[in-house]
């Protein structure tokens, strides 16, 4: 193909995106994923958290839409995620000229669910956009959905955090690279696609195509990229991987139809950058909720946990949400929750040091047990109330140095939120949060102050339509005050 045609589509491309009624205003680096990506077949965005990959995804949705190319859309994303994308991040950034209609996939639909999922099948100019979550293409229902939506209509698909199909053997990984064949367009989106090994993008590619990395089987992809050597156990023999080999090679075909996005990149960025993920309550959660609620006790076999007064009630209720609850004897009941689960999906999707606070020190001991259990006994240092005054300094050296193995600081924002320098961390993790904005404010600088040189991403944990939301909602109502008494202008914030 000659050099004029290519700069000819090349001015297109520009001059179409400069005059692209945009809601809002994309960043450089956004605009640069456009500019190369918006009208490919398939393409892989590995942006950090907090640089916006979800307007990347729905502006490129929306460009192919004007175009014709496309009349629907599958999104399919993590538990903790997908309801972010019908609430927040698709009225935030869809464009307002699009006209569009959308429905959350349920495997038990009520009326106006079912109803709302049938009108994707009309025959209509609008975009038609179908949420999911990833544990759908688990079922067969699920996929039998995707599948008769696909075939319905011209399609883009996308997965969000696309480590959620690295696994070649997993069920919903490999009905995810069968359903993504109805789709005419596809994306994968992800921070870190390598989260253990190269082989690890080995299934998320094979969605998009099996072209993009030229291997037919993960077998064959293992081969050529991975040293492996021959071992038995007992009865059974296996191929261990004991290293990597033709590592450029794989990155010079990655690069052919990926976009990677770091933070320390993006220089118009914003020095602090809010998310949440949402945590959905487990049946055990949500009957003790509603005792506690309504009748401010819940009986459990091993006891009751009652309250005397609205401050303790919350304090119940904010404990049950968190997966557990103080008894009425002392003893703490564990309640099976995905809390724990969500945060450690944060960390897989994250890089570098990580600060995780935490309201109560049962959920601090859990947390320092996940990592620990994941990433290695000395990865994780705990800072509250029980940590001892001479552990306390060497806890805070430890995690600033950049070649020591701790990587996890997990504290309690009263205990460890005031005075230190944690800077070595970019991304803040809230477990949990209190009504106290004091507190919050204070925990929030412990990664962002002098000494900091990268943006720095702040992500709260959430259970919808509990005390969760109440505390972040009393929260953004005090930063609102106090920056009118000041006569500040409205912080961004996460609400």
């Amino acid at each position: 193909m000659g050099l004029q045609p290519q700069l000819e589509r090349k001015t297109m491309t520009t001059k179409f995106l400069h005059n692209y009624p945009f809601k809002n205003k994309p960043f450089l680096h956004q605009q640069a994923y456009l500019e190369r990506f918006w009208n490919h077949r398939v393409a892989a965005l590995f942006a950090d958290m907090g640089t916006g990959k979800s307007f990347m995804v729905i502006n490129n949705i929306a460009m192919l839409y004007d175009q014709g190319n496309i009349n629907a859309v599958l999104i399919v994303a993590p538990k903790g995620v997908y309801r972010n994308w019908h609430e927040t991040e698709l009225p935030k950034h869809l464009p307002s000229h699009v006209v569009f209609r959308m429905a959350l996939w349920n495997p038990s639909p009520k009326k106006a669910e079912r109803e709302s999922m049938d009108r994707l099948f009309e025959v209509t100019e609008d975009l038609k956009i179908l949420i999911m979550n990833i544990e759908a293409l688990s079922t067969d229902k699920g996929v039998k959905f995707a599948n008769r939506f696909l075939m319905s209509h011209e399609a883009f698909m996308a997965i969000d955090e696309s480590t959620t199909i690295k696994t070649p053997t997993a069920a919903r990984a490999k009905n995810a690279v069968k359903v993504g064949k109805y789709a005419k367009y596809r994306r994968i989106m992800t921070g870190s696609p390598v989260t253990k090994s190269p082989m690890d993008l080995y299934q998320q590619c094979a969605f998009l195509s099996e072209e993009c990395l030229d291997s037919r089987s993960f077998y064959a992809f293992q081969a050529r990229y991975a040293v492996t050597v021959e071992r038995s156990l007992a009865t059974h023999s296996f191929k261990q991987v004991v290293g990597y080999r033709h590592l450029d090679e794989l990155q010079e075909k990655i690069n052919k139809f990926a976009f990677r996005v770091t933070k320390e990149e993006c220089l118009d960025l914003p020095d602090k950058m809010y998310t949440k993920r949402e945590v959905e309550l487990t049946d055990e959660q949500i009957k003790a909720y509603m005792e506690m609620k309504t009748m401010a006790l819940s009986l459990f076999k091993e006891g009751m946990v009652s309250t005397v007064n609205a401050l303790t009630q919350i304090m119940r209720l904010h404990q049950i949400v968190c997966g557990h609850v103080k008894l009425d004897d002392g003893t703490v009941k564990e309640l099976p929750n995905n809390r724990v689960k969500e945060l450690m999906n944060v960390v897989e999707e994250s890089s570098g040091k990580i600060i995780i606070w935490a309201n109560y020190r049962h959920d601090i001991e859990a947390i320092k047990l996940a990592l620990q259990k994941e990433y290695g006994m000395n990865s994780v240092a705990t800072y509250y109330g029980d940590t001892e005054a001479d552990d306390r300094q060497k806890i805070v050296i430890d995690f600033q140095d950049p070649d020591s193995e701790l990587r996890f600081f997990v504290g309690n924002p009263r205990t460890g939120g005031y005075g230190l320098t944690l800077t070595a961390a970019n991304v803040v993790v809230y477990f949990s949060n209190s009504f106290d904005l004091e507190v919050r404010l204070q925990s929030e600088d412990r990664a962002h102050r002098i000494g900091q040189t990268k943006k720095v991403t702040y992500i709260d944990l959430i259970s919808p339509k509990t005390v969760d939301e109440k505390i972040v909602q009393a929260l953004r109502a005090k930063i609102d005050i106090a920056n009118q008494v000041m006569g500040e202008d409205l912080k961004e914030w996460l609400i």
